[in-house]
């Protein structure tokens, strides 16, 4: 596998040859200098170039990063593909070694729209047209204190939802119930985001989809987090949508006590006696009394 050295000299070497590139950007975590380094890292690249159609016409260049496992383009996803209005393409790719470049082609003509992302280094600039980035920080991606209406419409959400994992549950259609928990989780993962930034000092990042939550929960409440987790088994399935919900009321509470907030509790118990009730429900059952 080629080392990171290897592969920005690569990525560099391929900017400087050419002539349509003028400036080159690193972001995401490899210009974060808190972010735990492996080698399973992206290399998010920006190439700002005064043509950006034949990086479209022909595609052969991305062959100089090295053997392509699979590329995606995401401005020519979709079913039937219609041509993209946006002249700032992603070409992301992945390479059989392990290593992986997401490349934005982002046109000169429009540098007035290049995002200033706090986790920016320039590492090309042959013209002196980039304002220069401060040092790397992770400003951009810490969370911040809910306001009232952000609280109240994540609370609402979660436990509007989990009435739909019930009734999946209920039917027996294990895959709907399933995918409804996970809508149920992004909530979850909101508060708990809530919760770390107010024990932190909203100072730390806790990262994409929780991937730092560990590091900043405390033993016993990241285990409940993990309980939330089950198989396809419908009473495990059961066991984890109520721990789920234990674990969102009592982080929400202590959210809204930290901020001032109202945690909707009438809304809770009434969902919560629902949950029960479908749960002891026969499945041969015609109303909700059975």
């Amino acid at each position: 596998m080629r080392t990171e050295q290897e592969m920005m000299d690569l990525i560099l070497t391929f900017a400087r040859n050419d002539e349509r590139v003028r400036a080159v950007i690193l972001n995401g975590s490899r210009a974060n200098p808190n972010a735990p380094r492996d080698f399973f890292q992206d290399f998010d690249i920006v190439f700002v170039v005064t043509d950006d159609a034949p990086f479209k016409q022909d595609r052969s260049w991305m062959r100089c990063f090295g053997d392509l496992m699979i590329v995606q383009v995401p401005e020519e996803m979709g079913y039937p593909v219609e041509e993209s209005s946006t002249d700032i393409y992603v070409y992301l790719m992945q390479f059989t070694d392990g290593n992986r470049i997401d490349l934005t082609i982002h046109p000169l003509q429009r540098l007035s729209e290049l995002g200033r992302d706090s986790l920016s280094v320039l590492l090309l600039d042959k013209d002196g047209i980039i304002e220069p980035f401060p040092p790397p920080h992770e400003g951009d991606y810490l969370p911040k204190p809910p306001t009232p209406r952000q609280f109240a419409d994540c609370c609402n959400e979660f436990w509007w939802v989990s009435t739909y994992v019930a009734k999946g549950l209920w039917r027996e259609e294990i895959t709907y119930a399933k995918a409804m928990m996970e809508v149920c989780r992004a909530q979850l993962f909101a508060i708990l985001r809530w919760y770390i930034g107010m024990r932190t000092d909203f100072q730390v990042n806790p990262g994409k989809e929780g991937k730092y939550y560990r590091k900043y929960l405390e033993p016993e409440r990241w285990a409940r987090l993990l309980a939330t987790y089950a198989d396809a088994d419908p009473r495990r399935t059961w066991n984890a949508l109520f721990a789920m919900a234990d674990l969102f009321r009592d982080t929400a509470q202590v959210v809204a006590q930290r901020f001032g907030l109202t945690y909707p509790q009438e809304e809770d118990s009434k969902v919560s006696a629902f949950l029960l009730q479908v749960r002891a429900l026969p499945r041969t059952a015609t109303s909700l009394e059975g």
